[in-house]
């Protein structure tokens, strides 16, 4: 068995490959594999993979047709065999301790979930990220960072939940996190920022379309799991607060970006109408009415008037500082 298996999803990312793989096999961790998942590339990264396979018994690949970023994820999830899993996206790199920082703190207390900070990687800067080290899960679901590729998961706990990457969607992070959280018995944390997450202009993530009503979906899954498995009652409070700084944040700033003006108008709409009709009197909350963390001041400014004044205002706003930043 190795210490920990590593899916690393591949799809047209032939010019940021090398690099991570690099980083994997030369890990200071012994007892790891690494597993390629070649999610139907059509450019040259199949050779990447086959130099790294050839030379570096650790490497497993696999090829199978396009299915998506959670869809290789999954499939990488069968053939794993370590003790502990972890993600990488095939366009980012890591630290060369990365792996032995995580699962040595991980055999230390027998954890479930393992994080590490992480740095934002831009091609002429950097600046890293220092998370909060979060035990209630209630508090873990409200403001936990729900990217996967930070962490390690102990494999038979994993297994055992039977939470999956919902095929198709983006923000496939957030429903296998918010998924995961009722089910943790122990988690922890490491200072090292070991995950270099590379800052770039085509990825999925920072595609502002009509794709970001993925997150509808993801949110009616998260939803739906926690009704039909029982955990509703216990967590509607961190729902509803979740619900809210997801619809009213990210979600929304996102949406301020699509291009169309009467997609953007839709989308928008769709995105409020989320919020209301899931949790009407999400003004209510308790957690928003007494925390004021980030953004939660302008969450609770809005309302059915103010958020189309912010519909109409802030994309006029995010095109004005577009213009400046690319001077």
């Amino acid at each position: 068995m190795a210490k920990v298996s590593v899916i690393v999803p591949v799809y047209n990312v032939e010019d940021y490959l090398d690099k991570c793989l690099n980083t994997l096999v030369n890990q200071t961790l012994q007892d790891i594999e690494i597993i390629v998942v070649n999610d139907g590339a059509t450019d040259g990264s199949q050779k990447i993979i086959d130099k790294y396979a050839k030379e570096y018994s650790m490497v497993k690949s696999y090829v199978k047709e396009n299915g998506g970023l959670s869809d290789a994820r999954n499939f990488g999830m069968k053939y794993a065999t370590g003790e502990y899993i972890g993600y990488i996206d095939s366009d980012d790199f890591v630290e060369l301790d990365m792996f032995e920082t995580l699962y040595g703190k991980a055999v230390e207390g027998d954890y479930d979930i393992v994080e590490c900070n992480l740095r934002h990687t831009y091609p002429d800067a950097e600046d890293i990220e220092i998370g909060e080290h979060i035990q209630d899960k209630k508090e873990m679901l409200m403001f936990g960072r729900s990217v996967v590729w930070n962490k390690i998961y102990k494999r038979e706990w994993l297994e055992g939940t039977k939470v999956i990457f919902p095929k198709g969607c983006i923000y496939e992070d957030v429903e296998f996190f918010l998924k995961l959280v009722p089910h943790i018995r122990k988690y922890a944390y490491v200072e090292p920022a070991s995950v270099h997450y590379v800052q770039r202009s085509s990825s999925i993530n920072n595609m502002s379309s009509a794709k970001t009503l993925d997150i509808l979906k993801i949110l009616d899954h998260i939803y739906d799991y926690y009704k039909e498995n029982g955990y509703y009652e216990e967590y509607e409070e961190a729902l509803e607060f979740f619900f809210a700084r997801i619809l009213l944040c990210s979600s929304f700033h996102r949406m301020c970006g699509v291009v169309d003006k009467k997609e953007r108008s839709r989308v928008l709409k769709m995105n409020y109408d989320k919020l209301i009709t899931t949790f009407p009197n999400w003004k209510a909350n308790p957690v928003l009415k007494r925390n004021d963390v980030k953004n939660v001041k302008f969450m609770r400014s809005v309302n059915g008037v103010t958020y189309k004044i912010y519909s109409l205002c802030f994309p006029l706003i995010f095109k004005m500082r577009s213009k400046v930043m690319s001077k």
